[in-house]
Protein backbone atom coordinates (compact mmCIF):
# COMPACT_ATOMS: atom_id res chain seq x y z
CA UNK A 1 0.00 0.00 0.00
CA UNK A 2 1.12 2.83 -1.23
CA UNK A 3 0.13 6.64 -0.51
CA UNK A 4 0.94 9.99 -2.46
CA UNK A 5 1.00 7.86 -5.96
CA UNK A 6 3.79 5.76 -7.86
CA UNK A 7 6.61 7.67 -5.76
CA UNK A 8 4.78 8.72 -3.06
CA UNK A 9 5.10 6.67 0.57
CA UNK A 10 5.53 2.90 0.91
CA UNK A 11 3.36 2.18 3.86
CA UNK A 12 3.29 -1.73 3.95
CA UNK A 13 5.09 -4.32 1.59
CA UNK A 14 4.96 -8.04 1.89
CA UNK A 15 2.67 -7.94 4.58
CA UNK A 16 1.20 -10.92 5.25
CA UNK A 17 -0.44 -12.66 8.31
CA UNK A 18 -3.66 -15.02 9.58
CA UNK A 19 -5.77 -14.80 11.88
CA UNK A 20 -8.11 -17.49 12.97
CA UNK A 21 -11.91 -16.78 13.70
CA UNK A 22 -12.32 -16.31 17.24
CA UNK A 23 -8.52 -15.31 18.33
CA UNK A 24 -7.19 -12.37 19.89
CA UNK A 25 -4.28 -10.72 17.76
CA UNK A 26 -2.44 -7.80 18.99
CA UNK A 27 0.09 -5.68 16.69
CA UNK A 28 2.56 -3.97 17.53
CA UNK A 29 5.47 -2.13 15.94
CA UNK A 30 7.93 0.97 15.93
CA UNK A 31 6.00 4.11 14.84
CA UNK A 32 5.17 4.68 11.90
CA UNK A 33 5.37 1.29 10.53
CA UNK A 34 1.86 0.66 8.75
CA UNK A 35 -0.18 -1.00 12.10
CA UNK A 36 -3.13 2.28 10.82
CA UNK A 37 -3.10 0.98 7.44
CA UNK A 38 -3.38 -3.12 8.43
CA UNK A 39 -6.41 -1.71 10.12
CA UNK A 40 -7.70 0.03 7.29
CA UNK A 41 -6.65 -2.66 4.82
CA UNK A 42 -8.53 -5.14 6.46
CA UNK A 43 -11.31 -3.18 7.21
CA UNK A 44 -11.96 -2.19 3.41
CA UNK A 45 -11.42 1.35 4.29
CA UNK A 46 -8.54 0.96 1.40
CA UNK A 47 -7.79 -1.67 -1.28
CA UNK A 48 -4.46 -2.85 -1.54
CA UNK A 49 -2.12 -1.75 -4.38
CA UNK A 50 -0.92 -5.83 -4.34
CA UNK A 51 -1.72 -8.54 -2.66
CA UNK A 52 -5.22 -9.99 -1.24
CA UNK A 53 -7.09 -9.00 1.59
CA UNK A 54 -9.47 -11.84 2.83
CA UNK A 55 -12.21 -11.76 5.85
CA UNK A 56 -14.32 -14.53 5.99
CA UNK A 57 -13.29 -16.17 2.92
CA UNK A 58 -14.29 -13.36 1.16
CA UNK A 59 -12.03 -11.04 -0.72
CA UNK A 60 -12.00 -7.71 0.52
CA UNK A 61 -13.33 -5.15 -2.40
CA UNK A 62 -15.05 -2.26 -0.15
CA UNK A 63 -15.89 -1.97 3.47
CA UNK A 64 -16.43 -4.89 5.56
CA UNK A 65 -20.21 -4.88 7.06
CA UNK A 66 -19.23 -7.89 9.48
CA UNK A 67 -16.63 -5.58 11.22
CA UNK A 68 -16.68 -3.26 14.72
CA UNK A 69 -14.33 -0.67 15.29
CA UNK A 70 -12.84 0.83 18.13
CA UNK A 71 -10.45 3.81 18.19
CA UNK A 72 -9.03 5.90 20.61
CA UNK A 73 -10.90 9.06 19.97
CA UNK A 74 -14.51 7.31 20.94
CA UNK A 75 -16.08 10.03 18.77
CA UNK A 76 -19.79 10.02 20.04
CA UNK A 77 -22.13 12.56 18.61
CA UNK A 78 -22.82 15.25 21.22
CA UNK A 79 -26.59 15.65 20.14
CA UNK A 80 -27.49 11.96 21.12
CA UNK A 81 -27.61 10.23 24.05
CA UNK A 82 -25.12 7.23 25.30
CA UNK A 83 -28.26 4.67 24.06
CA UNK A 84 -28.81 6.37 20.38
CA UNK A 85 -24.95 6.44 20.10
CA UNK A 86 -24.96 3.01 20.71
CA UNK A 87 -27.69 2.23 18.17
CA UNK A 88 -25.73 4.21 15.52
CA UNK A 89 -24.11 1.48 13.39
CA UNK A 90 -27.71 -0.04 13.13
CA UNK A 91 -28.86 2.97 11.19
CA UNK A 92 -26.43 2.26 8.44
CA UNK A 93 -25.38 -1.74 8.60
CA UNK A 94 -28.04 -2.99 5.87
CA UNK A 95 -29.25 -6.17 7.49
CA UNK A 96 -30.30 -4.26 10.78
CA UNK A 97 -31.13 -1.04 9.00
CA UNK A 98 -34.12 -2.73 7.38
CA UNK A 99 -35.66 -3.89 10.44
CA UNK A 100 -34.80 -0.90 13.12
CA UNK A 101 -37.74 0.67 13.13
CA UNK A 102 -40.29 -2.34 13.72
CA UNK A 103 -38.09 -4.28 15.96
CA UNK A 104 -36.21 -0.86 17.83
CA UNK A 105 -37.43 -2.17 21.83
CA UNK A 106 -35.25 -5.69 20.86
CA UNK A 107 -32.41 -3.52 19.64
CA UNK A 108 -32.50 -1.00 22.92
CA UNK A 109 -32.51 -3.85 25.11
CA UNK A 110 -29.34 -5.46 23.36
CA UNK A 111 -28.06 -1.99 23.50
CA UNK A 112 -28.96 -1.74 27.21
CA UNK A 113 -27.36 -5.30 28.34
CA UNK A 114 -24.00 -4.41 26.50
CA UNK A 115 -24.11 -1.26 28.95
CA UNK A 116 -24.84 -3.43 31.83
CA UNK A 117 -21.63 -5.72 30.80
CA UNK A 118 -19.08 -2.78 30.30
CA UNK A 119 -20.39 -1.14 33.84
CA UNK A 120 -22.52 1.53 32.31
CA UNK A 121 -26.04 0.43 33.79
CA UNK A 122 -28.40 3.41 33.80
CA UNK A 123 -25.89 5.70 31.94
CA UNK A 124 -27.88 5.21 28.39
CA UNK A 125 -29.84 8.34 28.80
CA UNK A 126 -26.68 10.63 29.21
CA UNK A 127 -25.55 12.53 26.69
CA UNK A 128 -21.28 12.06 25.94
CA UNK A 129 -20.84 15.18 27.71
CA UNK A 130 -21.68 14.00 30.91
CA UNK A 131 -19.70 11.16 30.60
CA UNK A 132 -15.71 10.84 31.60
CA UNK A 133 -13.32 9.87 28.71
CA UNK A 134 -13.21 5.83 30.60
CA UNK A 135 -16.76 5.94 30.17
CA UNK A 136 -17.11 6.89 26.64
CA UNK A 137 -15.08 4.56 25.84
CA UNK A 138 -16.94 1.75 27.57
CA UNK A 139 -19.61 3.13 25.47
CA UNK A 140 -18.02 3.09 22.37
CA UNK A 141 -17.08 -0.60 22.64
CA UNK A 142 -20.61 -0.75 23.25
CA UNK A 143 -21.25 0.80 19.54
CA UNK A 144 -18.41 -1.40 18.09
CA UNK A 145 -20.12 -4.55 19.05
CA UNK A 146 -24.34 -3.95 18.97
CA UNK A 147 -24.56 -4.87 15.12
CA UNK A 148 -22.50 -8.67 16.33
CA UNK A 149 -19.49 -7.90 14.49
CA UNK A 150 -17.76 -11.47 13.43
CA UNK A 151 -14.61 -9.15 13.56
CA UNK A 152 -13.71 -6.53 16.45
CA UNK A 153 -10.63 -4.01 15.37
CA UNK A 154 -9.45 -1.81 18.14
CA UNK A 155 -7.02 0.77 17.03
CA UNK A 156 -5.06 1.86 20.08
CA UNK A 157 -8.53 2.51 21.99
CA UNK A 158 -7.26 2.82 25.66
CA UNK A 159 -4.21 5.09 24.87
CA UNK A 160 -5.39 7.97 26.03
CA UNK A 161 -6.65 6.84 29.77
CA UNK A 162 -4.95 6.80 33.05
CA UNK A 163 -3.55 3.39 33.97
CA UNK A 164 -5.87 2.78 36.25
CA UNK A 165 -9.16 2.96 33.96
CA UNK A 166 -6.74 1.47 30.65
CA UNK A 167 -6.73 -2.29 33.18
CA UNK A 168 -10.11 -2.10 33.94
CA UNK A 169 -10.89 -1.27 30.33
CA UNK A 170 -8.64 -4.71 29.60
CA UNK A 171 -10.87 -6.64 31.73
CA UNK A 172 -14.10 -5.83 29.99
CA UNK A 173 -12.04 -6.90 26.81
CA UNK A 174 -10.94 -9.98 28.45
CA UNK A 175 -14.42 -10.79 29.33
CA UNK A 176 -16.34 -9.76 26.17
CA UNK A 177 -13.95 -12.19 24.00
CA UNK A 178 -14.58 -14.93 26.41
CA UNK A 179 -18.42 -14.83 26.28
CA UNK A 180 -18.67 -13.91 22.03
CA UNK A 181 -17.82 -15.94 19.41
CA UNK A 182 -15.80 -12.66 17.93
CA UNK A 183 -12.53 -12.18 16.62
CA UNK A 184 -10.43 -9.10 17.59
CA UNK A 185 -7.11 -7.09 16.15
CA UNK A 186 -5.89 -4.81 18.64
CA UNK A 187 -3.33 -2.10 17.32
CA UNK A 188 -1.22 -1.17 20.32
CA UNK A 189 1.51 0.93 21.23
CA UNK A 190 1.39 -0.43 24.83
CA UNK A 191 3.59 -4.25 25.18
CA UNK A 192 1.52 -5.08 28.59
CA UNK A 193 -1.97 -5.05 27.28
CA UNK A 194 -0.58 -7.17 23.93
CA UNK A 195 0.25 -9.59 26.30
CA UNK A 196 -2.61 -9.49 28.74
CA UNK A 197 -5.23 -9.76 26.24
CA UNK A 198 -3.27 -11.58 23.05
CA UNK A 199 -3.82 -15.29 22.11
CA UNK A 200 -0.93 -14.64 19.35
CA UNK A 201 1.29 -11.04 19.02
CA UNK A 202 2.57 -10.04 15.51
CA UNK A 203 5.63 -7.96 15.47
CA UNK A 204 5.73 -5.37 12.79
CA UNK A 205 9.25 -3.86 11.07
CA UNK A 206 9.86 -0.23 10.48
CA UNK A 207 8.39 1.26 7.59
CA UNK A 208 7.56 -0.19 5.04
CA UNK A 209 5.57 -2.14 7.25
CA UNK A 210 5.89 -6.53 7.12
CA UNK A 211 5.27 -8.63 9.79
CA UNK A 212 8.18 -9.81 11.34
CA UNK A 213 7.49 -12.39 13.71
CA UNK A 214 4.64 -14.22 15.36
CA UNK A 215 4.54 -15.09 19.07
CA UNK A 216 2.33 -17.08 20.29
CA UNK A 217 1.08 -16.04 24.41
CA UNK A 218 1.88 -18.79 26.67
CA UNK A 219 -0.49 -18.05 29.60
CA UNK A 220 -3.79 -19.71 29.78
CA UNK A 221 -7.24 -17.98 30.26
CA UNK A 222 -8.74 -16.21 32.00
CA UNK A 223 -5.93 -13.88 32.85
CA UNK A 224 -6.01 -11.80 35.68
CA UNK A 225 -3.58 -8.68 36.33
CA UNK A 226 -1.97 -9.66 39.07
CA UNK A 227 -0.33 -11.56 36.29
CA UNK A 228 1.53 -8.33 35.18
CA UNK A 229 3.51 -8.65 38.10
CA UNK A 230 5.28 -12.01 37.25
CA UNK A 231 8.42 -12.44 36.07
CA UNK A 232 7.14 -14.86 33.09
CA UNK A 233 4.67 -12.16 31.92
CA UNK A 234 7.57 -9.41 32.00
CA UNK A 235 9.67 -11.65 30.61
CA UNK A 236 7.48 -11.47 27.24
CA UNK A 237 7.17 -8.23 27.23
CA UNK A 238 10.87 -7.31 27.26
CA UNK A 239 11.54 -9.62 24.77
CA UNK A 240 8.90 -7.79 22.46
CA UNK A 241 10.55 -4.50 23.57
CA UNK A 242 13.76 -5.70 22.23
CA UNK A 243 12.22 -6.77 19.18
CA UNK A 244 10.83 -3.24 18.26
CA UNK A 245 13.87 -1.48 19.52
CA UNK A 246 15.95 -3.97 16.77
CA UNK A 247 13.44 -2.85 13.93
CA UNK A 248 13.57 1.04 15.00
CA UNK A 249 17.17 0.70 14.44
CA UNK A 250 16.92 -1.09 11.50
CA UNK A 251 14.84 1.54 9.96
Amino acid sequence: MRYGGASGTLAVADLTFKVDKGEFAAVVGPSGCGKSTLMRLVTGLHIPQAGNVIVAGQHVTEPVSIVGMAFQNPSMLPWRTTLDNILLPLEIVERHRKRLRAHRAEYVEKAEHLLEVVGLKDFGSKYPWQLSGGMQQRANLCRALIHEPQLLMLDEPFGALDAFTREELWCVIRDLHAAQDVTIILVTHDLREAVFLADKILVMSARPGRVLREHRVPFARPRDLEITYDQAFNDVVHQLHGEIANARRAA
